[in-house]
Formats: C-alpha cells, sequence, structure tokens
C-alpha cells in the first residue's frame, strides 16, 4: 500500500507526530512519500500534490490544511484527517486514536464521497469548492446588491456584506457562523446563506444541485470571490457566476463513523 503524509508545517509537534505515523507505516511494510512542503520541513524530498498517487493520504493538521491539500491533488484520493488544529470538522480523527486506525488501512478500508461546487464567471472556469465560495465587497462597511436565479428564473434579489455558498459539507463551517442551518454532507444540495442581509426576510436557502444556478452581482461596489478560503478571484462591480456540482467530488477514508455523533462531539467543544 501506497501512503501519502501531509503535515501542517507551523507546528513542530505535528511535524513529529507525521514522523511518527511515516515510522509505523514503514515498519508494516507500507510504501510512503511525503508531499513537498511536508519534506522540506523535515529536510527530506518529497513530490507536488498534483502530481502526487497514492492509495490514501493522511493529513496532520486542522480544517484549513485538509482544504488546501484537496485543492492541490488534481485527482481525488482518499483523504484521512488527523485533527491537528481547532475544531477540525474535516478530520476524524484525534491524534490518540489515530495509530490503531490507520494501521487497520491494509486491511482494505471503505470511501466516502463528499460533493464539490464548481464555479465559472461568464463561462471561464474559475475553481471548487469543498466547503463554500464567499462573495464579499473589497471595501469594509459597504454592501453588495445580489441576485439569485434559479434555472433562468430570478428566485431572491437582496443587499449584504455578501453570500456564502456552501457545500453540505462546508454548512458547519462558515455557513453555520452566518446563520445557516446543519446539512447532512449525503445531501447533494447548493446552500446560499447571505451575510448580514439589509432585510430580514433574506433567509439561507438549499437548492437542489441538479438545478442551473447563478449568482449576480449588480453593485456600484467591487467584490471578491473566494474559494475555501485558499484562491480570492476580483469579480469587479457587475458578474455572472454560475454554480455547478463538480464532477469531482472529494474523496474521504470513511471511519465508520456517524456524522451527526460527530457533530455533537465537535460542537461541545466550542
Amino acid at each position: 500500500m501506497k501512503i501519502l503524509l501531509v503535515s501542517r508545517i507551523d507546528d513542530r509537534d505535528a511535524l513529529t507526530f507525521t514522523g511518527k505515523i511515516r515510522a509505523m507505516l514503514e515498519e508494516d511494510g507500507c510504501e510512503v512519500i511525503l508531499d513537498r512542503d511536508t519534506a522540506a520541513s523535515c529536510g527530506s524530498e518529497g513530490v507536488p500534490l498534483a502530481d502526487a498517487t497514492a492509495d490514501a493520504v493522511i493529513v496532520v493538521g486542522g480544517d484549513g490544511t485538509i482544504l488546501r491539500t484537496v485543492q492541490r491533488i488534481h485527482r481525488p484520493l482518499p483523504v484521512l484527517g488527523v485533527n491537528w488544529g481547532g475544531v477540525g470538522f474535516l478530520a476524524d480523527l484525534e491524534p490518540e486514536e489515530a495509530p490503531a486506525f490507520i494501521r487497520t488501512l491494509k486491511g482494505g478500508f471503505s470511501v466516502e464521497e463528499r460533493m464539490r461546487i464548481a464555479l465559472y464567471k461568464e463561462g471561464t472556469p474559475l475553481g471548487t469548492a469543498l466547503n463554500e465560495a464567499m462573495i464579499v465587497t473589497t471595501r469594509p462597511a459597504k454592501m453588495l446588491r445580489i441576485t439569485i436565479a434559479v434555472d433562468g428564473i430570478v428566485a431572491e434579489q437582496f443587499r449584504a456584506d455578501g453570500l456564502l455558498i456552501s457545500t453540505p459539507t462546508g454548512s458547519t463551517a462558515y455557513a453555520m457562523s452566518a446563520g445557516g442551518p446543519i446539512v447532512d454532507p449525503r445531501v447533494q444540495g447548493f446552500l446560499l446563506v447571505p451575510l448580514a442581509p439589509y432585510m430580514l426576510s433574506s433567509r439561507p436557502h438549499l437548492i437542489s444541485s441538479n438545478r442551473r444556478l447563478e449568482v449576480r452581482l449588480e453593485s456600484s461596489k467591487p467584490a471578491n470571490l473566494a474559494i475555501d478560503g485558499q484562491q480570492i478571484f476580483e469579480l469587479g462591480r457587475s458578474s455572472t457566476i454560475e454554480v455547478r456540482r463538480s464532477e469531482k467530488p472529494a474523496l474521504f477514508v470513511d471511519v465508520r463513523r456517524n456524522f451527526f455523533e460527530k457533530v455533537d462531539r465537535k460542537l461541545r467543544t466550542l
């Protein structure tokens, strides 16, 4: 079995733990490779994430490290997250339980698919998001005028500080903090959450991913689009963003833990 190891590189303890996992896997007869950044922090050779191939990817870090890893891997690989951050909704294992589970991977494992969203500006692809895409004004304390069109029909028009376009996976991230619902990750849908809307009637929407969704920016203020907090694009003052379900879902190693059990456990730590 071939395992790719990725660690957050700003935490020496995380790197030390990653080294222990590497030694354990090699002792068990696995081929282990490191991504280039992790390897450089350990003084060894690594591979770029874009070109990596492996049976599974073990990521030691918080949600940011996992999102960055998923963004950079061109061909989706099963990801197993070990939480070395804050809440870590994308990381299914805590450090103390990780070694025992990782040793079971050689015997086979099941994979869970998580929907991602693909974003296009006037037909030009911008990128994909596992958690969310966020539209916000580039000028603090200014509002944007946004129109939501579903299957070509205007469904909502509002003014707000911005808009979150979230996946069900991202519903427990920024969208939850902004007042959105927690959505079962098995649901295939787009979650729209206005950020501080001017009218109280502007509420979150959950829209089937089978529908054609457009977000039209019609404002005198320029805006940016941030994808999973990793990529930022300038939208200007008038843009149309088309949102589609990505043809390439993110893959996660199934640790056989109920999603709602995890939500209950994670939220009690906040």
